[in-house]
């Protein structure tokens, strides 16, 4: 068990290191999800392989075949992934859209100014300009799951807010199925007035509050 342990300490090191790089928008350093998910899989990997086998093969090369082949998996995910945001920074420049990466999913804030008119689930013209890119480029790669959640603040009734925030995001998933995304990968839901991001207590907080959260999530399937 000595030995595992010592084996788990260069890994360790592995994943602090393989965990940074160069933001190429920034210019600053920052995590890479490419290596962590290459570093976390290769020690998953280590412990799966160190703990299985018939006794056949020593603990250290079981915990090494399995560092090498969960590394690959690890960074076969974090790359497929890194390669749409990628894509989705360059065909959302300018559009007021929000990207966040955490972890491997891709978070995608669109605004209520941007998407909807007040008190409305009809689509702005500049939505559907930047729901078009973001089609195009989740239509290419078709292991991404599609979740999109609608948000509202706390103004005016509960139940009504829930409504609207449901037909909202009703109405992004509707339109990224009519231009080609398949409806089996795209999952609606609204959460009315129950997520706030910020406080209901004033204009700006309120105006945070209101939008469409788009996260695409790699299904585990066909990454490479």
């Amino acid at each position: 068990m000595r030995t595992f342990y010592k084996l788990l300490t260069p890994l360790a090191a592995v994943i602090l290191v393989a965990g940074c790089a160069t933001d190429p928008y920034s210019g600053q350093t920052q995590r890479s999800t490419t290596g962590t998910s290459a570093g976390i899989g290769a020690a998953i990997g280590a412990a799966a392989g160190a703990l299985s086998g018939d006794g056949s093969t020593s603990r250290r090369d079981r915990a090494l075949i399995g560092a090498a082949v969960g590394a690959a998996a690890g960074a076969g995910v974090g790359v497929y992934m890194d390669r749409q945001e990628e894509q989705l920074r360059e065909n959302l420049q300018g559009s007021r859209i929000e990207i966040d990466r955490r972890g491997d999913d891709i978070v995608l804030n669109m605004p209520s100014s941007v998407t909807f008119g007040f008190d409305s689930a009809q689509l702005t013209p500049q939505a559907r300009d930047a729901l078009s890119e973001v089609s195009q480029v989740v239509r290419e790669y078709g292991d991404t799951r599609v979740n999109i959640a609608g948000h509202t603040d706390s103004t005016g009734d509960a139940a009504y807010n829930q409504r609207l925030s449901e037909q909202r995001a009703q109405a992004v998933g509707s339109y990224l199925n009519q231009t080609g995304v398949p409806s089996t990968r795209i999952n609606t839901r609204g959460y009315g007035e129950a997520q706030p991001v910020a406080s209901n207590e004033t204009e700006q907080g309120r105006t945070q509050n209101r939008r469409v959260e788009i996260t695409l999530t790699p299904t585990g399937e066909g990454q490479q």
